[in-house]
């Protein structure tokens, strides 16, 4: 309950804040007084008295204090009508007379009565009012801070406080909702991976045959590998597909490697690209590093027993392509050519077989990228990279028509724009640059309301926009801080749908640090 509402009752507790904090205060109000308390403690005895369903009314004064005089009437009169105070602690409250008047004033009217101070910032010497820190009763203290409690145990502190319960049975009834909560944003995706699993593990015992189980284990491996990463990877959540690739790579565990067939030995490469590709993003570049070299042996060995087989050049091309990716990153010019040109040599190979296969012409448009992004990070030529950049595009729109409802292929085109855009500019020609990033913003535009759908497509949405925001800084501020606006928004999404995504991490970092350079 706030001030202007009548002080007819009796109120749980009296919120008594530094309007400075009224923010911080608005919101410990609302969490209180919304706080439902569990079922089987609500009505029972509780060391202050009877549990109740929830917290309010909590009175919390809406009003600035005089400059000059005593607590208003209506003030003193809510606090002689609460059964506890929550003290809102900060600098700001330490320095306010009226925090600690209220403090005082409580602590006369009920010298029995629970005081609780809900830290916000500094040690408690720096935002204890002097009320506080020299009463002759310590107060029970909830450190709201991120390096103390945090907000949700600090709250869960002062309604057990309040209430009079115990703080466990709070803090589980919290890790059950929060359970749920997680459970059901991945809901569909693990539903499916769990009732795979389950008819895998259900076959597995149903089944004396040891081929038929190796056959079902494979199976549930390459779905975990294809349909199920893909819609994993839409989910945004790296630690989903962390859990996924570790529960791949234990039907493998305890069998020597001999003893794998060929394909099995391929599913297993694949698994390690995987597992290397995840923990890149999540910025543990040398345990990717290890994946990838440990897949590049084995498929390389697998390319040599089978030359021809396209399966084999596929994966192996994968392989050769992530440690060029790691080298590049690494700023290895020379090693990440070595396997890059690996890579490129595979997927022309690949594409020269059928030049109707859409993922074998995907391979050449990604090779062609690559050599593209290394001719523009080693700055030495430039007309080479537009030139690797242009056939980049040209084969990743072949394979647009080939699959023009593909979202994915909707993507790697807009990012072959993006790269052709800074070729353009390495070769001086700005408005054909700008022409090219504009493409890439028309052409992922009607999907923007898929966002929250697809977390590639959310990724490649913000870097245009961004992207394009750090083109038009010099020309259109206007417009350059109407796209950088749009690309922090769609940053903040993606950084809450999975905060240890690290290159996610890093694009929001610069979009900030670009806003800070412009006054925003």
């Amino acid at each position: 309950m706030e001030s202007g509402q009548g002080i007819g009752t009796r109120y749980r507790a009296f919120l008594s804040y530094n309007h400075k904090d009224r923010q911080q205060a608005r919101w410990l109000h609302r969490r209180l007084e919304s706080y439902r308390m569990p079922r089987r403690l609500a009505g029972r005895d509780g060391a202050r008295g009877i549990v109740p369903a929830r917290l309010s009314p909590i009175f919390r004064d809406r009003e600035e204090l005089p400059a000059a005089g005593d607590l208003s009437t209506e003030v003193r009169a809510a606090l002689a009508a609460s059964e506890s105070l929550i003290v809102v602690c900060s600098p700001n409250a330490a320095a306010s007379p009226w925090v600690a008047k209220e403090v005082r004033t409580f602590r006369e009217l009920h010298p029995e009565r629970p005081i609780f101070a809900a830290i916000l910032e500094g040690e408690p010497a720096q935002c204890f009012p002097a009320g506080l820190s020299t009463a002759e009763i310590e107060p029970l203290a909830a450190d709201l801070r991120p390096e103390g409690d945090g907000r949700r145990l600090g709250t869960l502190k002062l309604v057990a406080g309040i209430a009079g319960v115990g703080l466990d049975a709070l803090v589980q009834r919290d890790a059950q909702r929060r359970i749920r909560r997680v459970t059901a944003v991945t809901l569909g995706a693990l539903l499916m991976m769990l009732v795979t699993m389950g008819l895998a593990i259900f076959a597995f015992t149903q089944r004396v045959e040891a081929e038929r189980q190796r056959a079902e284990a494979e199976g549930l491996v390459e779905f975990m590998l294809t349909d199920l990463r893909e819609r994993l990877k839409g989910v945004g959540r790296l630690d989903v597909l962390t859990a996924t690739n570790k529960r791949a790579l234990a039907l493998y565990e305890g069998k020597p490697l001999r003893s794998l067939s060929p394909d099995s030995l391929e599913r297993r490469a694949r698994i390690l690209l995987a597992m290397g590709e995840d923990a890149e993003k999540l910025g543990d570049r040398s345990d990717a590093l290890y994946r990838f070299h440990e897949a590049h042996r084995v498929t390389g060995e697998q390319l040599k027993r089978d030359p021809q087989n396209p399966e084999r050049q596929m994966v192996h091309a994968q392989s050769a392509y992530w440690l060029g990716y790691i080298a590049y990153l690494d700023r290895n010019w020379d090693v990440a050519a070595t396997y890059w040109g690996e890579y490129r040599r595979l997927a022309q190979q690949l594409a020269a077989r059928d030049q109707d296969n859409a993922d074998w012409l995907r391979e050449e448009a990604f090779s062609e990228g690559n050599w593209c992004t290394l001719e523009l990070a080693v700055k030495a030529r430039p007309d080479a990279a537009l030139r690797s950049c242009q056939r980049a595009l040209v084969i990743m729109e072949k394979v647009q028509r080939l699959r023009p409802q593909e979202l994915r292929t909707i993507r790697d085109v807009a990012n072959r724009q993006a790269w052709l855009a800074d070729a353009w500019l390495a070769s001086g020609n700005r408005g054909r640059a700008q022409a090219a990033r504009e493409a890439q913003l028309r052409l992922l535009e009607p999907y923007a309301s898929r966002l929250r759908l697809d977390a590639d497509l959310q990724d490649q949405w913000m870097r245009a926009l961004m992207v394009m925001a750090e083109a038009l800084a010099g020309e259109d501020r206007a417009k350059s801080r109407a796209y950088r606006h749009q690309a922090a928004k769609v940053a903040r999404d993606l950084m809450r749908r999975d905060p240890s995504n690290e290159a996610w991490r890093s694009w929001k970092r610069r979009i900030e640090g670009t806003a800070i350079k412009d006054g925003d």
